[in-house]
């Protein structure tokens, strides 16, 4: 049975709904939210997909018990909506508190009055209300079986990344005494929010095994790893903690990765899954996770984790290295990326990062690339220092970023280019009428409405 309800917002309708709430007249306002629904492992995730304001004395008038509500022709405009596109229908209004917030009384009366009518039009599809407080949230969500879910917590996805609960959220228990030189910079609470974070790591090789380890060290408290490749001769030198002993083993790098974290943080708890990531049981496996970093360099990899950040509201990062030359095997650039995505700010379609030819072209076996006269596949040379800037540069933009540290709303790529040591800060494109990323698409904030871009198993 499902027992946790969680929410994720965007931060520009998070912005537009808070600004409506919360005017400065200390009064109270409504809205409705239709929301993606994603369930699984005991979790109902929401993705708040469109955010309709409520007019003060049309849409939003006075009650007849309790002190305001929602006019019927108003419910009945997106409940409607929410039932044809299969999406969840919330009620929102704020009260005037702060960090604390709950239904009264007369709120919770009038969800059983009316929310089992809305449940048979909804046809199948959860309802519910949200009350806002200036910085918590509560949910009383039905699901069809008149089951009722509260919230745990709620997320609004920006590039940094900042939560709320119905109150404050108490610390994990236990001792930090291992991280008392970060917890100087971010505190006590932020290492709580750290150990409470599930991170998800696709790609763990050369630089996603300096990720695996960084974040350990951090103190974050669960992991999903992805990746169906073992340790060979040629990766020794770049997988942090491989030895000769997992060439002849034929070990997993997920298995090195585990041996890793471990011995970083004995407590974290791994979900291992040594398969492909774009195969769809595994790609659905990343859903839980509040913060992923692509690590893998293949467009498939790309592909699904690009469709998990605006489809689940989940924020992440894409990282890689680069070394091209030309003919004579002369350098024309050593690169180091970190691209990070968040939902309706580019994507990386957007921004030509997945390229459909090579897409398809790993669709392909290696002998119908024979056949076809592709040729297999050289590997790309790579260098565990480039690998390593990457990875830095990357776990440091979590760091702060997730715990909202610099709270910026502007989104940047960073390029860094050794030949000729110049560092490029690229803001990427964002294309209105992208149907992976933008709000009109067919993915933004959808959750398990629309499938994912992969493979069934």
């Amino acid at each position: 049975m499902n027992s946790k309800c969680r929410f994720r917002i965007a931060d520009l309708e998070f912005e537009e709904l808070y600004a409506h709430l919360f005017p400065g007249d200390g009064d109270e306002h409504g809205a409705v939210i239709l929301a993606g629904l994603s369930e699984g492992d005991g979790e109902v995730i929401l993705t708040a997909r469109e955010v309709h304001m409520a007019v003060d004395g049309d849409d939003y008038v006075d009650g007849s018990i309790g002190y305001k509500a929602l006019d019927p022709q108003f419910i009945h405009k997106y409940i409607t909506r929410a039932r044809d596109e299969r999406l969840v229908y919330l009620a929102v209004h704020n009260h005037p508190s702060d960090e604390s917030v709950g239904f009264s009384q007369i709120d919770i009366d009038s969800h059983v009055r009316g929310y089992p009518a809305l449940l048979q039009i909804a046809n199948g599809m959860p309802v519910g209300a949200l009350v806002c407080g200036r910085r918590s949230m509560q949910i009383d969500l039905w699901l069809p079986d008149h089951t009722r879910l509260s919230l745990w917590d709620a997320s609004v996805v920006g590039m940094s990344i900042s939560r709320m609960f119905p109150t404050p959220r108490q610390g994990i228990g236990g001792s930090f005494d291992g991280h008392d030189r970060q917890i100087r910079m971010f505190g006590v609470a932020g290492q709580n929010v750290l150990r409470g974070c599930h991170v998800g790591i696709i790609g763990l090789g050369g630089i996603g095994s300096l990720v695996a380890e960084y974040v350990a060290r951090l103190g974050v408290g669960e992991f999903t790893l992805v990746d169906d490749d073992t340790v060979e001769e040629s990766n020794v030198s770049r997988i942090v903690g491989s030895t000769q002993s997992d060439v002849i083993g034929k070990t997993h790098k997920i298995g090195v990765a585990h041996r890793l974290i471990r011995n970083a943080n004995e407590t974290a708890e791994m979900n291992v899954i040594p398969d492909d990531v774009a195969k769809d049981s595994v790609a659905k496996s990343l859903i839980g996770c509040d913060y992923l970093f692509l690590a893998a360099d293949s467009m498939r990899a790309r592909l699904i984790f690009n469709a998990l950040v605006h489809q689940y509201f989940i924020p992440g990062v894409q990282m890689g290295a680069k070394i091209l030359q030309n003919e004579d095997a002369l350098l024309l650039d050593v690169l180091s990326a970190v691209r990070p995505v968040r939902p309706g700010k580019g994507c990386l379609w957007c921004n030509e990062l997945i390229d459909q030819t090579l897409l398809a072209l790993e669709a392909k076996s290696d002998e119908e690339r024979r056949e076809q006269a592709y040729g297999v596949e050289e590997p790309n040379p790579s260098v565990i220092t480039l690998n390593a800037v990457a990875a830095a540069h990357a776990v440091n933009a979590f760091l702060l970023d997730f715990l909202n540290l610099r709270g910026s709303s502007e989104l940047f790529y960073d390029h860094f280019h050794f030949l000729n040591r110049k560092k490029g800060v690229v803001q990427p494109r964002v294309d209105p009428e992208c149907s992976e990323c933008s709000r009109s698409g067919t993915r933004f904030g959808r959750g398990d409405g629309v499938p994912l871009p992969s493979i069934e198993d």
